[in-house]
């Protein structure tokens, strides 16, 4: 397993109140456990993934979905079993869409 950790500053966005978990990381996939979590308006990433050796393409995916949501004062957990960036920006994208729509 290698741990992949990143941090990004000056996000706008705080997400609500609640965590939210979004696919299966026993199905050969991954999960994305998204929560608030005070942390100076910057938005943490943690990567357990089973695929070493990725990092360029974790930091790429990751950062591309920072741009787009602007994330502040938030965590995000995820535990890969090899899913593919496509797969991993979908998760992500639902796990956030997800807690926004149920704030409305």
């Amino acid at each position: 397993m290698e741990t992949l950790k990143y941090r990004f500053e000056q996000g706008q966005r705080r997400i609500p109140a609640r965590p939210e978990l979004v696919g299966v990381v026993g199905s050969g996939n991954l999960e994305v456990l998204i929560e608030p979590a005070e942390q100076g308006g910057a938005c943490t990433v943690e990567i357990s993934t089973a695929a070493r050796g990725f990092g360029a393409i974790w930091e790429a995916v990751i950062t591309d979905f920072q741009q787009r949501w602007q994330l502040a004062d938030t965590r995000i957990s995820i535990n890969d079993m090899g899913a593919t960036p496509a797969v991993v920006s979908l998760r992500l994208d639902q796990a956030v869409e997800a807690l926004l729509e149920q704030s409305r």
